[in-house]
């Protein structure tokens, strides 16, 4: 291997990216059968907790742009997991909520997802498993402002 590609390789912005591209192929495989993505997955999760909300607060609860929140809620929608309804405040919006299919596939789903999430933190010991993960957050706690897309929850707790 030569010189230039060793140091690309141990680029934070490249180990991040290499690290998400194993997450969501771990995701995945553990629920391939499913046919369920990492971000359909946390929409119905969001769903889930919050029954009723509207397509842009989901979009900032996940750090997702608008566009990408649509087309998800779209194919969910016609897979029968989720359904849309004419806001009670303002008629424009459309708020969210879990179908009972959505309800029996997020049910579906919480095997597979704890098994991929075992899975992505088996290479470390427990010590390093709360280290790596305190020290994720931090980094995203610290840059979540400066991104496309801040992830709303975390501009609420850092403010």
């Amino acid at each position: 291997m030569t010189a230039p590609l060793e140091e690309l390789y141990k680029r934070p912005g490249f180990l991040i990216r290499r690290a998400n591209q194993i997450a969501v192929s771990l995701f995945l495989e553990e629920s391939g059968a499913l046919g369920i993505t990492n971000s359909q997955y946390g929409i119905l999760l969001v769903l889930k907790h919050h029954p009723g909300i509207d397509q842009i607060s989901v979009a900032k609860l996940l750090g997702l742009d608008r566009s990408t929140t649509g087309m998800v809620l779209t194919k969910l929608e016609r897979a029968g997991l989720i359904g849309r309804r004419v806001g009670t405040h303002d008629r424009r919006k459309r708020n969210l909520v879990l179908t009972r299919a959505g309800e029996r596939m997020l049910g579906r789903l919480a095997e597979p997802a704890r098994r991929a999430q075992m899975r992505v933190l088996s290479v470390f010991t427990a010590e390093e498993r709360a280290a790596f993960l305190g020290l994720l957050d931090k980094f995203v706690g610290k840059f979540n402002g400066s991104t496309r897309v801040p992830l709303e929850a975390l501009r609420a707790k850092c403010s």
